[in-house]
């Protein structure tokens, strides 16, 4: 028998003998009380808001506390299990969408956690540093524009140096604006969204690397754009594409190192992103109506995969994609 299945095997006698010890008590226990049921972490997912949606727009980068519906982040749903324990987490767009969400999330599961956002958007960033700190785990706000490569690096710097580490780096801010051809794409607006949503997590990539060790996991933020780009959303789709490469690439490059590399995709999702110029207001009000689901998808009901792409559980699984497309396929 080799030690593996020594090992297997011990362990399978051992929940045995447990299980065999305590079932007497159990049945009795039964009789007397009902197990506890747990709460699902997005009870109201049968009752989200589905189009036609309002169309109050906001000039960018918009803020979530401003919505119309407000988005559901998990703020009062999402149920922890230690996942995260003990892990110490920087997340860029953490203030509102889904880095808002995996912001609530990895504290919920246990995780100390910096978050980074544009200066204008701290109304939003204060509500996170609450509800982190709620969870009884450290909270690290750091506002700044990632469009400038030494700010990216002081980030990485300022986020390991107050969380006493850093585990994981998560690549989730991004500009999205829409335009009707690519004549109405300036270069300025071609250079803001490439620094934003490529250049940005190259330059957080490289400096979180220096900082961290063995057993870090490092999630970028894509989207089904980059799969299946809209006509109106060229310079944005040719990021989140570039995205996916980045995470591919680097998981082969970083696994000698023990540190892994994963994506996610999400579809459409009810966020500032959107109402800020991400979408025209024909399309903000028809938002996700084409999917099987029929609706925009909110910022809780994906946070769980933040979660699963850098559980220590899922050591195996590196330069994976993560979806989340209202049933629309695979992101890319």
């Amino acid at each position: 028998m080799t030690d593996t299945n020594r090992r297997t095997f011990l362990a399978g006698a051992a929940l045995t003998a447990t299980a065999a010890a305590t079932l007497g008590a159990s049945k009795g226990a039964a009789a007397q009380s009902s197990p506890p049921v747990t709460a699902p972490t997005t009870p109201a997912a049968g009752a989200y808001p589905k189009p036609p949606y309002p169309t109050d727009m906001q000039p960018w980068p918009g803020l979530a506390s401003k919505m119309n519906p407000r988005p559901d982040h998990g703020e009062t749903s999402y149920k922890g299990s230690g996942r995260l324990a003990g892990k110490k987490a920087l997340i860029t767009g953490g203030d509102s969408g889904i880095g808002r969400a995996a912001a609530i999330a990895y504290a919920r599961e246990g995780a100390d956690v910096a978050i980074n956002y544009l200066p204008v958007e701290e109304p939003d960033a204060r509500e996170v540093i609450a509800l982190i700190e709620a969870e009884g785990r450290k909270a690290v706000a750091i506002p700044g524009d990632l469009r400038d490569e030494a700010f990216c690096q002081s980030l990485v710097d300022q986020a390991a140096d107050q969380l006493g580490g850093l585990d994981i780096l998560v690549n989730n801010a991004a500009r999205q604006q829409t335009r009707p051809d690519i004549a109405s794409i300036s270069s300025q607006d071609l250079d803001d969204t490439m620094k934003t949503n490529v250049y940005a997590p190259f330059w957080l990539t490289k400096a979180a690397v220096a900082r961290m060790q063995a057993g870090a996991v490092i999630v970028n933020t894509s989207s089904e754009q980059a799969g299946s780009p809209s006509a109106d959303l060229i310079d944005y789709a040719m990021t989140r594409a570039a995205v996916l490469n980045f995470a591919k690439g680097m998981a082969k490059q970083l696994a000698p190192k023990g540190i892994r590399v994963n994506a996610v995709a999400p579809g459409p999702f009810w966020t500032p992103l959107q109402i800020s110029g991400g979408a025209t207001v024909e399309k903000l009000r028809t938002f996700g109506s084409d999917g099987p689901l029929g609706r925009a998808g909110q910022p809780a009901e994906i946070a769980g995969l933040y979660v699963a792409a850098a559980d220590p559980l899922l050591s195996f699984s590196t330069g994976q994609i993560f979806g989340a497309t209202g049933g629309n396929g695979q992101p890319a």
